[in-house]
């Protein structure tokens, strides 16, 4: 059964709040608590919020997530990791371990814990994640009826960076906050878009992953309208590609066709190293930084930041 029906229902359920009842809704309260400070990066830019979405599972989302956060924190970015995904696969390929999502995005969608309390440190400098739990599995119906359901995680983030927060090894602020959602279109997903800037949708180089495309363009298309004005598509990346295999590249090709310049260079290819990697809780670059995934994968950065930086001096 396709998720869109129920996704259109959760959108146009939200179709009454005006801006302003957008911006003046009341963050959920948290208990007093010790927090890991970062820089909002007030004083400058403020953090590009980017989530990974694709209703269809087995694309690359989790792997684009975690190894592109470890490629921008590599080149000197701060970035945070909220894995939004009740299987938790980013936190497991980050190498957190499950006595340490005690505090999760589950707490932070239901207001037991604001966003600093619940950030963990990884090994990589630079990059850090507030982890899924099994808890997250039923947030959905716990929210259902909750207030501002759909802006759960934008109030969140939004009390997150008004505190302001500073600290750590420097004074260097957070620029990229990367969200990790399931493979479904549900209210998690909702939550996600509407607290991003932009969408990075992975593409699987196969034909059944063109299928669900324009049901999640059209999802995005209902947020914007609906929800979060200011989300776009940042870009479409193009994962699991096998050059032996002619439909990788007929599936690229119709793809590039379709979608023109939001469509980047840098394609992933299918790799071995990028598969096991997860295994090892570590990402593809620091299991093996050699390979051809983790170069793509540090390619993909290098595109995203030329993307960025084009984007806010425009």
């Amino acid at each position: 059964m396709s998720d869109q029906p129920k996704t259109d229902k959760i959108v146009n359920e939200n179709n009454n709040l005006n801006p302003s009842e957008e911006m003046t809704g009341e963050a959920s309260t948290a208990p007093e608590t010790s927090y890991v400070r970062f820089d909002s990066g007030l004083t400058g830019a403020p953090p590009r919020v980017i989530v990974m979405a694709n209703q269809k599972g087995g694309v690359g989302k989790t792997t684009t997530a975690i190894n592109l956060g470890t490629a921008l924190a590599a080149v000197g970015e701060r970035v945070l990791v909220l894995d939004l995904d009740p299987q938790g696969n980013a936190s497991t390929g980050l190498g957190i371990d499950h006595s340490q999502r005690t505090r999760s995005t589950y707490h932070v969608l239901t207001g037991d814990f604001p966003v600093e309390a619940s950030i963990v440190p990884t090994a990589i400098p630079g990059l850090h994640i507030v982890p899924s739990s099994f808890d997250l599995s039923g947030a959905e119906l716990e929210l259902v009826d909750a207030p501002r359901r759909s802006f759960r995680l934008k109030d969140a983030l939004a009390a997150f960076l008004t505190r302001g927060p500073i600290c750590g090894t420097d004074d260097k602020p957070i620029s990229y906050i990367l969200i990790d959602c399931p493979p479904s279109l549900n209210l998690l997903t909702l939550n996600a878009m509407t607290a991003a800037d932009a969408v990075l949708v992975p593409l699987q180089c196969e034909f059944f992953a063109l299928e669900g495309l324009s049901q999640l363009m059209r999802t995005v298309n209902l947020v914007k309208s609906s929800l979060n004005r200011r989300l776009e598509i940042q870009g479409v990346v193009l994962t699991m590609f096998d050059a032996r295999n002619n439909l990788s590249a007929q599936v690229a090709q119709d793809v590039r066709e379709h979608f023109g310049d939001k469509v980047y260079r840098t394609v992933i290819p299918r790799n071995v190293r990028v598969s096991e990697a997860p295994s090892h809780g570590k990402p593809a670059l620091v299991y093996d930084h050699r390979c051809a995934g983790s170069q793509a994968y540090i390619k993909l950065a290098s595109e995203i930041i030329r993307r960025e930086n084009a984007l806010r001096a425009a």
